[in-house]
C-alpha cells in the first residue's frame, strides 16, 4: 500500500514536471520577440539560401518586378485622373 501511494505521488510529479516543460515552451513560443525572430527568420530564408548565404535572385527579382509594377501602376492612374 505504501509503495503503491509513494509510485502514485512519483507519476503525480513527473507529469507536473511535464506540464511545466509544456508551459515553458509554449509561454517561449508565443512570445512577441520568438514570434518576431522567427518570422523575420523565414523572411531572409525566402531571399537568401540558408546553405550557401548566397542570395535568391529569382526571388529578389519577384519582389523587385512586383514593387515596380505597382509604382507604374499609380504612375499611370496619376495621369489618367489629373
Amino acid at each position: 500500500m505504501a509503495q503503491e501511494i509513494s509510485a502514485i505521488e512519483s507519476d503525480l510529479e513527473e507529469t507536473r514536471e511535464r506540464l511545466a516543460q509544456t508551459i515553458d515552451q509554449l509561454v517561449y513560443r508565443v512570445h512577441p520577440k520568438t514570434i518576431v525572430s522567427r518570422e523575420i527568420a523565414a523572411v531572409k530564408a525566402h531571399f537568401v539560401d540558408q546553405n550557401t548565404g548566397a542570395p535568391r535572385t529569382d526571388n529578389i527579382l519577384k519582389v523587385v518586378g512586383g514593387v515596380v509594377g505597382v509604382v507604374a501602376l499609380f504612375v499611370v492612374v496619376r495621369k489618367v485622373a489629373s
